[in-house]
């Protein structure tokens, strides 16, 4: 089926986006600006933490139903939400390395969606390629303009591949044990269809990783944070132009370096405790938000800070572990990390910390040390085989540069100085080829590659950053800095995608595809 590109999906970057770029924000450490919420907020550490409920492969499949839900997020109130199973955030699956899975998802909603196994070793067909659409069997594809508001004809994407009530994602798994996630990845509407709910955990084990001593079971716990804000009758709040996200894209001009809500969840929960042993824990955090960047740390209720070790990134398992007093994630980022609560009489409280917020948004979770219990676990000193990143000899050097740009004759966002437009990809990549890839950018963007994890060779003039251990799909990139990264093309051809991962800059255009051949 062919796709016209707003006929599905509406007026979107083929019309002007209006007004002009506001400032990049006006809290320290962030691209974005706050939405507050009008609802009664709870205190914190008043929710227990959830967890999310886990899903295997029965056969080789897993099934997952994308549809509406009221979930109560504040108590006391009920919250409509898109979903995968009714729960937010959706199922963590379970699979193993080398095990393929087809995942199919069927779907209810009264929008299209298109889902990314973020981080995944994925074919083309599957990687969730945004006009890629699962549409809903009710969606009525005449009700959406055929033109842009200012009467641009729709960009067409004749290569795009839509499905009507039911679509098989098949992974194969080809990589190692690591911690990604899925997640709406619509053309144009990828921020809203986030923030109301589509993302969840995709774990993958390895006999690898098996081997090693780590914490696990009840001793392991994924944590997505991610920050929303509330209407006063417990709706989401968001400053969409087309609050029906059918017609034009974007949102309102105050926003539109990214939108941070006040309120910060975890699991789905606001400012959650969890009881643990007086034991160590891995923790799998992953930074759910739209465009809000978190630098984490942990201290016990007299003050007594604790150390985060730090075993993976978002490709696996690091070479060695780290230590860090504090942990910086940009969106779409993923820090696996053990910490050691062995130390604390039970009672003790100690407060996950968030350095770049004020007020509640300083504020992320709470643990309480319930009681003693025994612990054999001893963090190796070699964790897997990562080689120290290299530059080829005569490797070919692509630059990407993210930064503000004109989209169809308005400000807006931009790679290369070009809007991203589906049918023309910006580069072609030889399969097996090694190449240097430098990001190059005007504001915080979290800049994310799809396909290939990478490793990043330096910052500036110096060497990887602390946060840049290991192999990443996603990099934290400052504004007016350039990061080089080296990554290797493999396997699958095809059309993936490199765009910023604050989600408000990426339906706004900062998004190119390149082809791999």
């Amino acid at each position: 089926m062919r796709l016209r590109r707003r006929t599905l999906l509406g007026a979107g970057l083929a019309v002007p986006i209006t007004g002009s770029l506001t400032a990049c924000g006006d809290t320290h450490g962030q691209t974005g600006q706050v939405l507050a919420s009008a609802a009664r907020l709870p205190e914190a550490y008043a929710t227990p933490l959830p967890l999310p409920p886990v899903k295997r492969p029965a056969g080789g499949l897993i099934e997952i139903a994308q549809r509406h839900a009221s979930v109560e997020i504040l108590p006391g109130l009920k919250t409509e939400m898109m979903t995968y199973d009714g729960v937010f955030p959706g199922p963590t699956l379970e699979t193993r390395r080398g095990e393929t899975v087809t995942v199919r998802h069927t779907s209810s909603l009264t929008l299209p969606t298109a889902t990314h196994l973020h981080g995944g070793h994925t074919p083309a067909e599957s990687d969730g390629w945004p006009t890629d659409l699962l549409v809903p069997p009710s969606f009525n594809t005449y009700q959406v303009p055929q033109t842009g508001h200012d009467g641009h004809a729709p960009m067409a994407d004749p290569l795009a591949q839509v499905s009507t009530g039911e679509r098989d994602y098949r992974y194969p798994l080809d990589q190692p044990a690591t911690t990604l996630w899925y997640h709406d990845h619509r053309m144009d509407f990828t921020a809203p269809q986030v923030w109301r709910g589509l993302a969840g955990f995709h774990i993958v084990r390895d006999a690898e990783e098996d081997a090693l001593s780590l914490p696990r079971g009840e001793r392991e716990i994924p944590l997505m944070i991610a920050d929303r804000a509330f209407d006063e009758d417990g709706a989401l709040r968001y400053p969409a132009l087309d609050p029906e996200l059918l017609g034009q894209p974007g949102v309102e001009d105050r926003y539109m370096a990214g939108v941070l809500g006040d309120v910060i969840l975890v699991n789905g929960a606001p400012w959650p405790e969890a009881e643990v042993d007086a034991a160590q824990y891995r923790l799998r955090l992953l930074n759910g938000s739209n465009a809000r960047r978190y630098e984490l740390s942990l201290r016990t209720a007299d003050g007594k800070p604790l150390a985060f070790t730090q075993i993976g990134s978002d490709g696996g398992l690091l070479a060695r572990p780290v230590q860090h007093d504090a942990i910086t994630m940009a969106s779409g980022e993923r820090f696996d990390v053990v910490v050691d609560f062995r130390s604390l009489a039970p009672g003790t409280t100690v407060e996950l910390r968030n350095a770049l917020g004020t007020g509640r948004t300083a504020q992320v979770m709470r643990f309480r040390i319930a009681r003693r219990a025994t612990d054999d676990v001893r963090v190796p000193e070699r964790l897997a085989d990562v080689p120290e990143p290299e530059k080829p000899d005569g490797a070919v050097v692509r630059r990407w540069h993210f930064r503000q740009a004109k989209v169809h004759g308005r400000k807006g966002w931009g790679i290369n100085g070009k809007p991203f437009d589906p049918a023309v990809p910006q580069a072609q990549v030889p399969l097996g080829s090694t190449e240097i890839w430098e990001f190059f950018t005007d504001a915080h963007h979290p800049v994310h590659v799809h396909l290939s994890p990478f490793q990043v060779l330096r910052r500036g003039n110096r060497g990887p950053g602390p946060m840049d251990h290991g192999w990443k799909d996603t990099v934290d990139v400052r504004p007016y800095e350039a990061v080089r990264v080296r990554v290797r093309f493999e396997k699958y051809a095809g059309r993936f995608l490199i765009h910023c991962h604050n989600l408000e800059h990426e339906d706004m255009a900062m998004m190119a595809g390149f082809e791999t051949v």
